[in-house]
Order: structure tokens, then C-alpha cells, then sequence
């Protein structure tokens, strides 16, 4: 959960996607403007018209006209001097009347901060959308000279370390989509394909997940799934630490922590 989503291994792949879905759309104008908004939410610089369209797949005429709608909307900025593209305030304002109304968060986030602060870890509430990604939209850092950080609104692929095991556990998918995702996956020390099933087979039984340094070397991280409503999984709760720290605290009640937590959760959402 910890590695930045704008890794060198993770913009490509992210992009090819975003080229499909524009691809395969019902309804290509709005598929085109979201592709160029998450694009140019994961470019670390302003991006000139030629670039995005290459990237993208859209013709580069299209492209413009789809740039200057979204300048219009100020949901994207141009700056006439560099002839490139940045997201816009516009943005945050979407975002920000999203996280008022998100009543996960809101719920999740005293329990992050109890989970943060007894262990020493970082704490966040991921949501799931659908088996492409995951987005952090809650979270609570201890303040300690060893930490693990992240951002709200990091996004990372749905199946990665512990609660891509919580997906892949609860998610009901079939045999070969779950092979699939796991040859896109890319880990400091990657389980077996046979080791990854077992694991998805204890998380099933038990509750609750962990990554132990497979995602990121010497990172544990524990996940746990959030039920709501209805009956897909849509988010979970998620505690990352560095290992050897974990180990003097104990990795079984940090698990017991959050799987508790996410219960917690799972009932006031129901209500």
C-alpha cells in the first residue's frame, strides 16, 4: 500500500488501461475527459496535447477539444507559454464535496487513529473499485522517526498485497481472472502464484489479511475487509508498519486490531 502510484512500473501499465477503456467506452466523450484527468493526475509535470493524445490513443484533434472543454470547466489548466496541461482547482472542489459526503470516512477515522496510535503504524481506509484499482481516502500517521506514508487519493492496483488478498478472498471471482491479475502484479519479494492462492485461502478463513515484505521489502501490511450495504466489497480497513518494529509489538494483535476495527465499521455501516 506504501509505494508511490507513480512508480516507473505502474504509470505505463496505468495508461495502456486508461487507452482500453477509452477504446471499448459506451460513451467515448466522457471516457476520453476521465482518462485525460487521471492521466494528468499521475504526471508529476504539465503535459503538452501531443503526449496525452499518444498515450491515450485519441487522436490528437480530439484531444484538444476534449483539453479545452475540461480548461473550460477549470478543471484542467493550460499555460499558454509552455503550451502544456496540469489539472485545475476544479478538482478539488469535486474532491472536496466528495469527502464531506463520504460517510466511510467519517467513520473510519477514529478507528484509524486508535489503530495508528496503539501500534505505531500507518493507518488508512482504502476504497475498492471494482478489480482495477484501490484508493486511499482516509488515513492516520503516527508520528514516529520510522513511518510508512501514503496521501489521500493514491491509487493502487486492486489485487496488491494485503488488500488485494481481501479481494481476492471476498470478491467471489473466478480461477483464471485471479491468475490474470496476479501476472500484472509487480512485488520487491513476489509470492508464488501457489503461495499467493494459499494466502487468499487463510485470508478467507481467518478475516483478515497480511503482506509480510512481499509488496515491499521489510513492509508489513494488514488488511481487512469493511461490508456496508450491499454484498461486493468496497472497502477495507489497512494498517502498514515497518516489520522489525512490528515484531516487538506483535503482528497477531495489530490483526486482531484491525479485523476488530473493520467489524466495528461494517455494523455502523449497516445501520
Amino acid at each position: 500500500m506504501a509505494r508511490p502510484s507513480s512508480s516507473p512500473n505502474f504509470e505505463p501499465r496505468l495508461n495502456r488501461k486508461l487507452a482500453r477503456a477509452v477504446k471499448s467506452s459506451k460513451a467515448p466523450a466522457i471516457s476520453r475527459a476521465a482518462a485525460v484527468l487521471r492521466l494528468l493526475g499521475k504526471s508529476e509535470a504539465p503535459v503538452g496535447v501531443h503526449r496525452i493524445a499518444r498515450e491515450l490513443g485519441i487522436v490528437p484533434s480530439t484531444c484538444l477539444h476534449v483539453l479545452r472543454a475540461l480548461v473550460a470547466e477549470e478543471l484542467v489548466a493550460f499555460d499558454s507559454d509552455t503550451k502544456r496541461y496540469s489539472l485545475d482547482a476544479g478538482v478539488l472542489t469535486l474532491a472536496r464535496h466528495w469527502l464531506r459526503r463520504n460517510r466511510f470516512k467519517d467513520l473510519a477515522q477514529p478507528i484509524l487513529d486508535q489503530i495508528g496510535q496503539t501500534h505505531g503504524v500507518t493507518a488508512v481506509a482504502v476504497q475498492i473499485s471494482g478489480i482495477d484499482h484501490m484508493v486511499v481516502v482516509a488515513m492516520s500517521q503516527f508520528s514516529s522517526a520510522l513511518q510508512i506514508s501514503t496521501q489521500i487519493g493514491s491509487r493502487f492496483p486492486a489485487f496488491i498485497s494485503a488488500t488485494g488478498r481481501c479481494i481476492a478472498a471476498f470478491g467471489d471471482y473466478p480461477e483464471s481472472v485471479l491468475e490474470e491479475q496476479f501476472k500484472t502484479l509487480r512485488w520487491d519479494e513476489p509470492p508464488t502464484l501457489a503461495e499467493w492462492k494459499a494466502q487468499i485461502a487463510e485470508t478467507r478463513e481467518r478475516g483478515v489479511a497480511v503482506d509480510m515484505g512481499n509488496y515491499i521489502s521489510g513492509v508489513t501490511v494488514v488488511a481487512a475487509p469493511v461490508w456496508g450495504m450491499g454484498t461486493r466489497l468496497k472497502h477495507t480497513l489497512v494498517a502498514i508498519g515497518i516489520g522489525s518494529a512490528l515484531r516487538k509489538s506483535g503482528v497477531t494483535s495489530l490483526q486482531k486490531d484491525v479485523l476488530a476495527g473493520a467489524q466495528a465499521l461494517s455494523r455502523q455501516l449497516e445501520n
